[in-house]
Formats: structure tokens, C-alpha cells, sequence
């Protein structure tokens, strides 16, 4: 049956674009039509996307990205999560009063690695200069852009902790009282950063000289000594409580992107490439591997059946990412095992015709789980109901996507995040904000996710590349945390099961399980809890009646996802965009 679509899907020859927002994909094309690659126009959006949607990501998160790269005939990954700063531990968490890392503040910044990871993409795989990308980028800061509702909504939230705390974040986003949503808004001390970064290469003569010269500027000049200065302050986060935070300087300039091999799990013809362990990529390859016997076309699209059957292999996998994933460079995680079709098969009968409402990890080549232990969420519980952001309302921030697809065959997703402007004090002179990655390490000394200095906390950036029958044919990702392998799990199953076109599979009614504990602190979890949009007549009662626990959303609410698409047979392109919360756009021709 042929899905109801908001929008056509986007078809053409030249190129094609997704992103969260509109004006990153139109930036996009422009680069594609003034003849830069897919992974010059992906830099070009991903920057801009810095500066329209801020409460989302920024210049001092992070970014995973995925790619084709038609000369190199394989798929990449650039890691650009931030590790930990080299003073972060245990006992220095503990001996701060703390039960756990704060989920905003400065104290759970990891080193920003979103500006390295694009320099890395646009240098080894992109043709266009540094100053061209980021001409986009710097228009919008300096000139304005209009401002998204959303915006105005977290302001409103966080006005009181700016005004008392962060005076920083205060004058950039507060000068002139909260602004109207729709406002045309600027950021210049961004704008000026960027800038600066641009001065500081025009020394330096070929394209690939000047990235290096930026990469220094940020990492070993004048941004790395603002971050140490600034988290030398004290300032108030969620635990109510001012603290300083861990980086320096020093964790700055040891950091470089890195370049690592996928993971990969093949499915029906199609093989999908995500990250690795460090990233909670995996669980999408073990749903597959977990739902690979079952004819889910037999079952009916959206039945009571279907639903049923991907929460539970959801259940089972992301109980295993609680278990067992971690930085692969600090931990030994049983990956190949995780993945393996054998082991899916042992997991398989836990699969019942009720809701399961444990939480149950596997025994990969025989080995012993480990879920974290939790302690409570700070020694006093008046610190969790102190001054700190959370407890004045403020939102969790969240993700963007920009996803491309150019002629040549070069095919790239990126999922860009952290350093959202409602999570962490505005650097001064900066314009931007730090992360707060390091909330989704635990205090627990035998769990491989334990928060150590150098390691990459276990994020949920989850971008993901799939083939068909060895051909690079689509790029994908979505926004949403925990529930980025979900939403993207049920949109890939819409599209290589059902038939759906990209559109069509967006569009299509989405659900998630927050069975399992939050990522973001604190940590919570609901078992047996499904999230699902109205589905047709019948189907959210017969799921209660199974046992779940069902908590029935807006319809289309749940989700954002982005998407390109090649069919290599007509060499069409494809692309799509969600329309729930009325920003994302595809665009192409």
C-alpha cells in the first residue's frame, strides 16, 4: 500500500541534499551547482547549520560522519567525537560532591571535535577551499537568519539561568531581551571566530596548507586558550552548583579526526555501514541481524505484529549497547560476536508474544554483561534541586543531519551535535558554547563505558550508508538521541522491506521503546514503555493488551529524518526530508 506523503520525493541527475534545515540544504545545492563534491557541500551545510540551529549543535560538539568517496571505491568513517580531558575520572567526579556527570555545565565538555572532523572531510575527500565553505556560515552570523520558534521556547526556559549565571550566553542571545521567533537574528562573535580561523590560513598557500593552518589556530591557538580560560571559571550547572571545568589546552592539541573502517551487517541484498562501538551505531546492525528470519512483509505494514516484533529485537539490542559498548581503544568490546548471525540466534527466542519488561544483555562468546551501576544523582538531593539548568526547565538539546549525494557517485551522512546553547555557558568572544558529551559516561570502574581521561564517551550519533548489492545507494540519519536507531531502523525496513520510496518511509507513522536507561543524565527508563504516533484502528489496543506499556504521541511528531538516495541502474538521485517540526528540507536537481 502506498503511503501518504507530505511532500514529493526529490528526483534529478546532478545532486541532491537533505537536511534538517532548509537553508543548510540550499546552501548544499549552491555548492553542488557552482561545481564543488558532495563532501564540499556537506561541510558548507554542516557549518551553516551551526549557526541557524545552535540549540542543536555548534562549533564546539561533535560530529560522526560516514562516506563514499568514488576514488577510494569504500566506506570511511570519520570519527569526530572528543575524547574525555586527560584530569577526567572517577574519583575527580566523587570528589566534587558528585554522583554522576552533569548533563550541563562545563564540567562534561569533551574536546570539540565537530571542526576538525569537517576539516578532515573537506581536506581528504573535498575539493574547495576553507574560505568558500564557510562563506555560507559566516552570511548568516554576521548578517542574520531568521530565528526558529523553538529557539525562542528554550530562551524563554533558560532566561533566569543566563541573566543569574552565564552572563556569556547572556549577551549573545539575551542583549535585547528574548528574542521573537522569526526575528531576524545575528551571532558576530561567531562570525568573528570563523573569520579569525580564515585570517590565520592566509599565510599558509594550497588548499590543503590552509586547513592545516585553521586545525592549528583552533586546536593550538586562539581557541584552545579561550577554552582553557573559560573552564577555569566556576559556573553553575545541573547539579545546582558552580563548578569549573576538566579541559585545557593541552587536551586540545593532542586531538586530531580519525579515519576508521565501518562496521558493516549485511541484510537482504543490502549491506549498512555504520560507526563503531563508541557510538551506539552497532544496535542497528544487531536489530537486523535479531530480525533477518522473520517475514515482516507477511506480517502486515504497521501491525500490531510488525511493532511488536522490532521492540522487542530493539529491546535486546540496546540492552547490549548498555552492557557491553564503549571506546574500543580503552575497552574490549566483543563486537565481531555482537554482530555475529550466531549470536542473534541465541538472542532470538528471548523474543516472546508478550512485551518483555526486563532488561536483559547477552553472553557474547560466553563473557559475563556488566550494566553500569547507577549511584544516586548527586550525594545531596538538594543539588538536583538547585539553581542548575535542568531544574529551571530547560530542554536536552538534540541533533541535526545533512545528508548528499553528487553525480560523480560520492555519497556522504553526517550527524552533527552537542554544544547546544541551552547546555553550556557561551565561550566568551567565541559565539559558541562546549559540549556535554560526557554525561553518557558512568561512574562504574568495571563497566567499559567508565568515564577515563582520552576516551571517547559511548554517544548516540548515529549516521548511517547503505549498499545494495555492493553499490553505494543511501545516506541517512535523523536527530533523537536514544531513539536514532529506531526511527532510522523502522524508515530503512519501510524502504528495503515494504518498498516505500524515501518519502514515503519518512512520512510513515513512527514508534520507539524507552525501555532501557536515557543516554542524557539522569539516566531514566521506562520498561515496557512504546512511544508510537496513531497508527491505524486496533493496533495501539492489541499492543496494550501484549503487555506494552503505550504512550500514544502527536501524530507526526516522532523523528526528523534526512535521506539520499542513488539508483545506479538510471542514475537518478533521490532525496527526502521529514516534515515533523516543519524545518527539514531535500533539495536537488
Amino acid at each position: 500500500m502506498k503511503q501518504f506523503t507530505t511532500r514529493p520525493e526529490i528526483k534529478g541527475t546532478f545532486g541532491a541534499v537533505s537536511s534538517t534545515h532548509w537553508l543548510a540544504a540550499q546552501c548544499g545545492i549552491s555548492v553542488l551547482e557552482r561545481g564543488g563534491n558532495a563532501f564540499d557541500a556537506a561541510v558548507a551545510a554542516g557549518f551553516v547549520l551551526q549557526v541557524v540551529e545552535p540549540h542543536l549543535n555548534g562549533l564546539g560538539g561533535e560530529v560522526p560522519i560516514v562516506l563514499w568517496d568514488v576514488t577510494r571505491k569504500k566506506v570511511d568513517v570519520i570519527c569526530g567525537q572528543g575524547p574525555a580531558p586527560s584530569a577526567a575520572g572517577i574519583q575527580r567526579i566523587r570528589k566534587m560532591g558528585l554522583g554522576e556527570v552533569p548533563g550541563t555545565g562545563l564540567i562534561a565538555a569533551c574536546v570539540p571535535g565537530a571542526f576538525a572532523a569537517w576539516l578532515a572531510l573537506l581536506r581528504d575527500h573535498g575539493t574547495w577551499r576553507l574560505a568558500d565553505v564557510l562563506e555560507f556560515a559566516i552570511g548568516y552570523a554576521e548578517s542574520g537568519y531568521p530565528l526558529l520558534p523553538r529557539i525562542t521556547d528554550i530562551l524563554v526556559m533558560v532566561e533566569p539561568l543566563f541573566r543569574e549565571h552565564w552572563p556569556s550566553s547572556a549577551a549573545v542571545y539575551l542583549g535585547g531581551g528574548v528574542p521573537r521567533p522569526g526575528q531576524r537574528f545575528h551571532n558576530r562573535d561567531l562570525a568573528a571566530t570563523y573569520r579569525r580561523l580564515l585570517r590565520d590560513t592566509a599565510p599558509a598557500g594550497g588548499r590543503e596548507e590552509q586547513i592545516e593552518a585553521a586545525l592549528r589556530s583552533f586546536y593550538s591557538g586562539f581557541v584552545a586558550e579561550a577554552v582553557d580560560l573559560h573552564c577555569r571559571h566556576e559556573l553553575m550547572d545541573s547539579s545546582g552548583v558552580a563548578h569549573p571545568g576538566l579541559l585545557t589546552a593541552a587536551d586540545l592539541a593532542a586531538f586530531q579526526a580519525r579515519r576508521e573502517d565501518p562496521v558493516t551487517a549485511d541484510f537482504r541484498g543490502w549491506t549498512v555501514a555504520k560507526c563503531g562501538p563508541w557510538s551506539q551505531g552497532p544496535v542497528f546492525l544487531q536489530q537486523l541481524q535479531l530480525l533477518a528470519p522473520y517475514d515482516l512483509a507477511s506480517t502486515g505494514f504497521l501491525s500490531a505484529d510488525h511493532i511488536h516484533l522490532v521492540t522487542e529485537c530493539a529491546k535486546l539490542a540496546f540492552a547490549d549497547r548498555e552492557a557491553w559498548y564503549g571506546d574500543p581503544d580503552f575497552a574490549s568490546v566483543p563486537l565481531a560476536d555482537l554482530l555475529s548471525s550466531r549470536y542473534a540466534d541465541e538472542r532470538r527466542p528471548l523474543v516472546g508474544d508478550r512485551a518483555s519488561l526486563a532488561l536483559t544483555p547477552g553472553r557474547p562468546a560466553g563473557l559475563e554483561p556488566r550494566l553500569p551501576r547507577r549511584e544516586a544523582r548527586a550525594v545531596t538531593e538538594g543539588h538536583w534541586t538547585g539553581a542548575g539548568s535542568q531544574s529551571l526547565g530547560a530542554v536536552r538539546g538534540d541533533t541535526v543531519h545533512v545528508a548528499v549525494a553528487d553525480r560523480h557517485g560520492n555519497l556522504v551522512a553526517c550527524t552533527p551535535s552537542g554544544g547546544w546553547l541551552q547546555s553550556s555557558p557561551v565561550i566568551p568572544g567565541l559565539g559558541f558554547c562546549l559540549g556535554t558529551r560526557a554525561q553518557m559516561f558512568n561512574l562504574d570502574p568495571q563497566h567499559p563505558n567508565h568515564l577515563e581521561g582520552g576516551k571517547r564517551p559511548r554517544t548516540t550519533l548515529s549516521p548511517s550508508l547503505a549498499l545494495r548489492d555492493g553499490e553505494p545507494c543511501l545516506a541517512f540519519g535523523t536527530p533523537g538521541g536514544d531513539q536514532q536507531d529506531q526511527w532510522t531502523l523502522e524508515f530503512f525496513l519501510t524502504h528495503a522491506v515494504f518498498g516505500q520510496d524515501l518519502q514515503a518511509s519518512i512520512d510513515a507513522p513512527m514508534f520507539h521503546t524507552t525501555h532501557f536507561p536515557s543516554s542524557f543524565a539522569p539516566h531514566d527508563s521506562h520498561p515496557g514503555r512504546l512511544h508510537s504516533e496513531p497508527m491505524e484502528p486496533g493496533v495501539l489496543d492489541e499492543l496494550r493488551r501484549r503487555g506494552h506499556d503505550v504512550f500514544e504521541a502527536d501524530r507526526s511528531s516522532l523523528g526528523r529524518i534526512c535521506a539520499v538516495g542513488v539508483d545506479h541502474a538510471t542514475g537518478i538521485l533521490s532525496a527526502a526530508a521529514s516534515a515533523r517540526g516543519a524545518q527539514a528540507y531535500a533539495a536537488g536537481r
